[in-house]
């Protein structure tokens, strides 16, 4: 009878151990359709890059298992990308969320899902000044800069290599326009004019009357705070038909290797910006994606696989996956003091935080956390030359 007891109790006791480690999801929510379709693909891979080397290691609160399901926010259907994340909260039962990408669909889920359901949210790119004052009870973060900080760089940028007249367009949504308010802003305090500032619609299939527009106000480059795969490239192809501009400046929403394809050397002395850093963190995301099957230099990959790991670290840190508990980790994690964490040091964060050890969090992006959970940011500067995309500094 005794040995029956023990056995058991053997038996509670891995129950209870099973029980302790259950399995966590995290929902990935970004435009797999829409206007970033041809980025999103990499920063899906970045996150759940994160969550596999995390449960790989079986360090995660003594065992537990991380698993990614992907929704899509479409970028720019608000009632399709609520619909999408509250499928992840109710049905799939997700911990947290990284997401979404784009602002305006980012700003949507905070209010109707994540907020009142009590759910963390880091976004990996939405940049929109706004949602820096936005109502989030402490549970939105981001580890990609406002677009005040991207102005206030581009602006930078555009002084240094004279270019001291521009024109704008921006895509007519929050991101666009938060973005083009922050660059004339900052241009016009540097000393620069901004001829004119007209908003472009996504979808259409021709844009020589905006380009036209833009043209008569003249300037020595047109500033495209739109979308690689949607106006933004549509604008590009309308000025460079007409020969109303041929030089370009291309924030981050218009970073990617398809414009090396659609338009080649006709871009080259074209410039822009996308969040990056040089730190040895950058380099080492960069070749574990590499090995992974994905490329890491893509926009905003390194930020999404940050996201990821600030949640997974936040729980740990935490001793539970309930986005209640572990929120207030967040910016723990993330900000000194603290042992330095690097891409591919996951597994040693976990354990110093099970030790009640500190950890510095720096990862791929260099993350910094300050003010209402906002990344600090600094910028990856590039250019086209030779129809290639050359990253040329950081800033």
């Amino acid at each position: 009878m005794k040995k029956l007891l023990l056995a058991t109790a053997a038996c509670a006791l891995s129950a209870g151990a099973a029980s302790a480690a259950e399995d966590v999801k995290l929902g990935i929510i970004f435009g797999f359709t829409g206007p970033l379709e041809s980025i999103t693909p990499n920063m899906g891979a970045g996150a759940e890059l994160a969550m596999k080397e995390v449960s790989d290691s079986g360090k995660l609160l003594d065992g537990t298992k991380v698993s990614g399901v992907r929704g899509d926010s479409t970028c720019v259907d608000s009632a399709a990308a609520t619909a999408a994340a509250e499928r992840l909260v109710t049905s799939d039962k997700v911990a947290a969320i990284v997401g979404a990408d784009c602002s305006g669909v980012t700003g949507a889920i905070l209010s109707n899902v994540a907020l009142p359901n009590g759910i963390v949210m880091i976004s990996p790119s939405s940049t929109s000044p706004g949602l820096s004052t936005v109502e989030d009870k402490d549970l939105f973060f981001r580890t990609a800069p406002s677009d005040a900080r991207q102005g206030e760089v581009l602006a930078k940028i555009l002084k240094d290599r004279g270019i001291n007249e521009v024109a704008i367009t921006y895509t007519n949504n929050d991101y666009g326009k938060g973005l083009s308010d922050s660059i004339k802003t900052a241009f016009e305090a540097e000393g620069g004019k901004v001829t004119a500032v007209t908003a472009h619609e996504d979808g259409k299939a021709d844009y020589s009357a905006e380009v036209g527009a833009l043209a008569s106000a003249g300037g020595q480059a047109l500033v495209v705070a739109g979308y690689v795969d949607q106006g933004g490239a549509g604008m590009i192809r309308a000025s460079l038909d007409s020969g109303a501009f041929t030089k370009f400046i291309l924030p981050d929403g218009m970073y990617g290797t398809v414009l090396e394809e659609k338009f080649g050397k006709s871009l080259d002395g074209s410039i822009g910006t996308v969040p990056g850093s040089d730190s040895p963190g950058g380099a080492t995301f960069v070749q574990m994606a590499k090995d992974a099957g994905f490329d890491g230099t893509s926009s905003y990959a390194p930020e999404s696989y940050d996201a990821a790991a600030l949640i997974m670290l936040a729980m740990q840190a935490a001793k539970s996956t309930k986005s209640a508990d572990f929120a207030g980790k967040i910016m723990e994690v993330a900000n000194a003091p603290g042992e330095k964490i690097y891409p591919g040091e996951l597994a040693k964060a976990l354990d110093l935080l099970k030790e009640g050890k500190d950890i510095d969090y720096v990862g791929g992006s260099a993350v910094e956390l300050i003010g209402a959970g906002e990344a600090a940011g600094s910028y990856r500067e590039y250019e086209f030359k030779d129809g290639k995309i050359e990253t040329t500094g950081y800033r």
